[in-house]
């Protein structure tokens, strides 16, 4: 357990912080009382990395008297103060506080509020309290122990439906198992509940899914023979010899025990264990989500860690949600806007050439009109028949045109076309790879 004193300095008092926010800290009541009182909350509350208010909260919540408003200020000025003597334990609490590693670089708000309520929860996390039974841990540990390890690395590995995903040498089995059962039992603590997965076992914290396994780490080593591979290799070179020296005989050479295949290296389990959640994306940056033994710290211990940081991952994922859903809302909103004013550019390209083609009507209408009053007004001879029906079709051809160039004309015409009107983007179609 790591302690403080108010005499170190800086830069002790700096290592001291950043190597405590790497794991979980223990306390007793009066440990944790003494703490309280040897320091102002805000200065006790940033070697924690949380909020003076957490703090208080943490306090509170394991009935720790602290220091009042001014105390300090007082006791600095000489005046004499008075220290509240610590209450003993409600019945049926624990006397351990846990404080689980914090986080020292900067967290979105959303994050680091999810990451400061989830340390809090976590202070009644008793490591040292009976573990309850948990159905899919001891499925995992009894699947673990009746699988055969890999001839390669030794390692036993399962994954199913309501078995965590594992995989680990059969000397470290007891180890998982406590492990697991601690995870578990301060997992449930803060409100996360072990359950069945699409593809393996999987926590599920606040609504959201998350996913894990468990593994040990494998050292390689170059493969150095043994006597039986050396008395192997020096019969098979043997046998090679006697074909070599009777080329009928290859016919019947049996290869799988002439030339023998050795491996380049090989794999043992070094007994580390490491727990990852699953991998995620995020914008911004991604919590943390491995958890590995440590010279200072083994996997068993970190259980507060580990649960914390599953809330946490849990609450980037809701906000890396949100985040994208927010994203793709932008993005189509301004694929509408996009879409509309393409549509704007459509409606006007077809009235500007709508107008465009009355006016050239409306020209040819005046031309046709002048054409026929010139006519009517000559005098025509007896030999001027074709003129006469030249001047009908132009009569015929001016009625017509008037017509279709009326109100009443032009109003059939815009509907038959969808001109003018809510219809006035027919036949709209964004290009090609628009969306």
């Amino acid at each position: 357990m790591l302690t403080y004193h108010a005499s170190c300095d800086s830069r002790e008092s700096s290592t001291l912080v950043r190597d405590a926010l790497r794991m979980s800290r223990v306390f007793t009541r009066q440990e944790f009382y003494d703490l309280v009182w040897s320091k102002p909350m805000t200065h006790l509350a940033k070697e924690f990395a949380l909020s003076d208010v957490a703090l208080h909260k943490i306090c509170k919540k394991h009935d720790i008297p602290n220091p009042p408003l001014g105390w300090w200020a007082k006791k600095a000025a000489g005046k004499p103060v008075k220290q509240s003597p610590l209450p003993k334990a409600k019945a049926g609490t624990s006397d351990r506080i846990t404080i689980a590693a914090g986080q020292l670089g900067p967290e979105p708000e959303v994050i680091a509020t999810a990451r400061e309520n989830a340390r809090l929860l976590a202070s009644s996390i008793d490591a040292d309290a009976v573990l309850p039974a948990n159905p899919i841990v001891d499925r995992t540990i009894a699947q673990l122990r009746k699988a055969k390890p890999s001839p390669i690395n030794g390692l036993v590995t399962i994954e199913g439906l309501n078995v965590i995903k594992a995989s680990v040498a059969p000397a470290s089995i007891d180890r998982l198992e406590l492990a697991l059962g601690r995870i578990v039992a301060a997992a449930e603590a803060l409100g996360i509940k072990l359950a069945r997965g699409e593809k393996s076992a999987s926590f599920q914290c606040d609504g959201e899914t998350i996913g894990f396994s468990i593994s040990e780490g494998v050292r390689r080593e170059k493969h150095v023979l043994t006597e039986k591979e050396i008395a192997e290799d020096e019969a098979a070179r043997k046998r090679r010899e006697r074909r070599w020296k009777n080329p009928n005989s290859w016919d019947d050479m049996d290869f799988s025990t002439s030339f023998l295949r050795r491996p380049e290296w090989d794999y043992h389990p070094t007994g580390q264990l490491a727990l990852e959640l699953q991998q995620s994306y995020f914008l911004g940056g991604s919590p943390r989500r491995s958890f590995k033994d440590a010279k200072v710290q083994r996997i068993e211990n970190m259980a507060s860690d580990i649960a914390v940081g599953i809330a946490v991952l849990a609450a980037a994922k809701k906000d890396d949600q949100v985040k994208r859903d927010e994203q793709a809302r932008q993005r189509e909103e301004e694929r509408r806007l996009r879409e509309l004013a393409l549509r704007r550019d459509h409606i006007a390209e077809r009235r500007g050439k709508a107008l465009d083609e009355v006016l050239e009507e409306l020209a040819a209408l005046d031309r046709l009109r002048r054409l026929v009053a010139n006519l009517r007004g000559e005098e025509m001879s007896a030999n001027a028949g074709r003129v006469v029906e030249f001047l009908a079709l132009a009569e015929r051809r001016l009625a017509s045109r008037e017509a279709a160039l009326s109100a009443d004309g032009l109003e059939q015409r815009f509907e038959k076309n969808k001109l003018f009107g809510d219809d006035d983007d027919h036949a709209f179609r964004p290009p090609y790879g628009y969306y």
